[in-house]
């Protein structure tokens, strides 16, 4: 198919140039830089789009020494297997629930882990334009976020998946985490949730009682559509498996209803068929032998 087959326009156009002008200003009366340039690039070419998963993040600094930060995502509730790597990006379904847990590993005794916001977007970039808040200031903003059961090194929680209003297919989950020293009521970990409008120094790090705030990442999501087959791992709280077999149950039982109305229906006629009647009459006169 020729380059402009699907109504793409090609414009070429040698006279590039950057001016120093005020853009807020229609005319100048000073004398402008002018740098003339020009960009060049095959118009056909092989691309490959590949994803992959993030391993641990590691960190060193004062007080603390060296500590990595874990992302993952897991198939249940129950947290006893992350997704495996090379199923990347994860596919899920709308409004199934994603599982999630991070997970920090310090040589030094006696810390804990706190994550302070977590936000979701269409791109690998915590930083990107279009984002939608889960946790804040370490207060939750999903409605649909459930927080599990967790230790001091870890953190786990769920929420159900969604998507990006507009052309975007996949979705980043990436947070803000750091390391405080486990008791100490002046670090950002021992205030948890807080209100924007509260926060104060206190808030910022106290070396050597806190690290400094990590961004970590991990994803993609990708959603799926229900005309999409796939299986999801048998310990799933709900997926794709979870739809596969609702609808096997559902056909396994309909098949029983339909036999057991053949089988009353057949054995109804058998109850009421009439008898042939006999060859010959019996006569009751006769004298028995």
């Amino acid at each position: 198919m020729p380059l402009n087959g699907c109504g793409t326009r090609v414009e070429e156009d040698d006279d590039n140039m950057i001016t120093s002008a005020d853009p807020n200003k229609l005319i100048s009366r000073h004398q402008d830089i002018e740098i003339v340039f020009s960009c060049a690039y095959p118009k056909r070419a092989n691309l490959t789009l590949g994803f992959t998963h993030k391993n641990p993040y590691f960190f060193n600094e004062r007080g603390f020494s060296s500590f990595t930060f874990q992302f993952e995502f897991f198939e249940s509730q129950r947290f006893r297997k992350q997704v495996n790597a090379s199923s990347y990006p994860v596919e899920v379904y709308l409004k199934q629930m994603i599982f999630m847990q991070i997970e920090a590993t310090s040589s030094i005794p006696n810390t804990e882990l706190f994550v302070e916001s977590c936000r979701a977007t269409p791109y690998d970039n915590p930083n990107s334009r279009i984002s939608y808040t889960i946790i804040e200031n370490g207060c939750v903003k999903d409605e649909t976020v459930q927080i599990f059961p967790s230790s001091k090194s870890n953190f786990r929680f769920g929420m159900e998946a969604f998507e990006f209003i507009g052309a975007h297919e996949e979705v980043y989950i990436a947070c803000s985490v750091l390391l405080c020293e486990s008791g100490n009521p002046e670090t950002r970990c021992s205030q948890g949730c807080i209100r924007s409008d509260s926060l104060n120094d206190r808030s910022r790090r106290d070396a050597p009682a806190q690290t400094s705030r990590h961004s970590i990442s991990q994803g993609p999501l990708r959603l799926l559509r229900h005309s999409d087959t796939k299986v999801s791992h048998p310990d799933a709280g709900s997926g794709p498996g979870l739809y596969l077999g609702l609808n096997l149950v559902f056909a396994v039982c309909c098949l029983l209803v339909c036999g057991l109305v053949i089988y009353r229906s057949r054995r109804t006629r058998a109850k009421y068929q009439r008898l042939p009647a006999a060859d010959s009459p019996v006569d009751s006169d006769r004298p028995v032998d």
